[in-house]
C-alpha cells in the first residue's frame, strides 16, 4: 500500500464521537509512511501505535521524524517467567531446562511434535533474513550472510573481531573481507536477530570500541539452525542473562578489569551491578574463577553471580550467588 492511500484508508475508518486508536503493523513497509502518521498526529483524532521488526522503528529515527512525540516498547521473546505462566510448573529447574530449548518464540509453543516446533522457529529466522536483510539492503550472497549468523550463534559469549571472522572464513570456502563481515554483522543487529553489548573499562570508566560481544535474541534460533552440538551452556546462559537484562531496561556491557572479564556491567538510573555468569560451579577452582573477577572490583555497587546451582540464594565475601533459573523467574533479583 503507498502512502496516499494509506492515508485515505486511515481517515475512513474513523468514528465520531469515540476513541480511534491506529495500530498498524510493519510500517516501514509502506515508502512514505511518515508523512501520513505525521498528518494524522497533527489532526489529533487518533492514539497511535506502530510496530516494526527492525532498527529502522529505533525510537531515536521515530523522534527525528516526529519531532521528539514518541515513547517506544521494546518487544522481546518470551521471558521464563511468562514462560512459566505458559507451561506452568512445580519444577523450576526441569521448566529451566526446557526453556533452554525451546526458547521464547511462543508461536512454537503450539506445536505438539519437537520437529514442528524446530521448523516453525527456523522459518522466522530464515523468513527474517530474506525480508529484513537480504531484500533491504540487496545482498547477493546469502550463503555467506548464513555462515556469518551460524558463525555468531556459535560464539555467542566469545569476544568477536570482525578480521578474525573474515579470516575464519576466507579460510574455508568463502571469500570475503572486513567490510563486507562488519556489514552483515551490523544488518543481522538491525534487524533485532543478534543485540551488539560493547565493552566497559571498569578501571578506566571508559567504553571500548574493539571487539564487542554478540548475544542472540533467543536461543532457540541457535538450535533450530545449527543444532546442540558443542554447545558451550556457560555461554548460552551467559546469552539469555544478557537478553534478560535488556528485556529489564537496563544499559548492558561486558566489563574489563586489566586482564579479567565481567561478563555484564548493567546500569539502570545511574546504578551499576556487576553480573558474572556460570553453568557448574560445583567444583572449587571454577568458583574461584568465577568469584575472583568481581572481588577485584574495588567500588560499592552490588556484584552478583548467577549459575545453575539450583539452590536458593547464598553469600560470598558480599557477592550474591543465585541460581538462574530462580534469578530469572524473579524479576526483583
Amino acid at each position: 500500500m503507498d502512502a496516499d492511500k494509506l492515508y485515505d484508508y486511515i481517515e475512513q475508518q474513523y468514528v465520531e464521537d469515540k476513541t480511534n486508536y491506529l495500530f498498524i503493523d510493519e510500517i516501514q513497509q509502506c515508502e512514505g509512511f511518515e508523512r501520513v502518521i505525521n498528518s494524522i498526529y497533527e489532526e489529533e483524532i487518533y492514539d497511535i501505535y506502530l510496530t516494526g521488526s527492525n532498527a529502522f522503528l529505533l525510537s531515536s529515527d521515530l523522534a527525528t521524524l516526529f519531532g521528539g512525540r514518541v515513547y517506544e516498547i521494546s518487544l522481546y521473546p518470551f521471558s521464563f517467567k511468562e514462560y512459566l505462566m505458559y507451561y506452568p510448573s512445580n519444577d523450576i529447574d526441569e521448566a529451566f531446562d526446557s526453556y533452554v530449548k525451546k526458547g521464547g518464540m511462543a508461536g512454537s509453543y503450539l506445536y505438539k511434535t519437537e520437529e514442528d516446533a524446530r521448523q516453525y522457529v527456523n522459518g522466522i529466522y530464515r523468513t527474517t533474513i530474506t525480508k529484513d536483510i537480504v531484500r533491504k539492503f540487496k545482498i547477493e550472497n546469502e550463503d555467506l550472510l548464513i555462515m556469518i549468523g551460524n558463525y555468531l550463534m556459535d560464539n555467542v559469549g566469545n569476544q568477536t573481531s570482525i578480521r578474525n571472522v573474515a579470516s575464519k572464513l576466507t579460510s574455508g570456502t568463502y571469500k570475503t573481507n572486513d567490510k563486507t563481515v562488519g556489514a552483515y554483522i551490523n544488518y543481522f543487529c538491525r534487524s533485532f536477530l543478534f543485540y551488539p553489548i560493547q565493552r566497559y573499562d571498569i578501571k578506566g570508566k571508559r567504553y571500548l570500541e574493539s571487539d564487542k560481544k554478540y548475544y542472540l535474541s533467543d536461543l532457540a534460533f541457535r538450535f533450530s539452525e545449527i543444532g546442540t552440538k558443542n554447545a558451550d551452556y556457560g555461554h548460552l546462559y551467559e546469552n539469555i542473562v544478557a537478553i534478560e537484562l535488556l528485556r529489564r531496561g537496563y544499559e548492558v556491557y561486558v566489563g574489563k578489569l586489566y586482564e579479567k572479564e565481567v561478563d555484564f556491567v548493567a546500569i539502570k538510573e545511574g546504578e551499576k551491578v556487576y553480573i558474572q555468569v556460570s553453568d557448574d560451579i560445583s567444583r572449587e577452582d571454577t568458583f574461584k574463577r568465577e568469584v575472583s573477577s568481581l572481588l577485584g572490583i574495588k567500588d560499592a555497587y552490588p556484584k552478583v553471580l548467577i549459575a545453575r546451582t539450583k539452590h536458593d540464594e547464598s553469600q560470598h565475601e558480599g557477592i550474591r550467588i543465585i541460581d538462574i533459573a530462580r534469578w530469572l523467574s524473579d524479576s526483583q533479583k
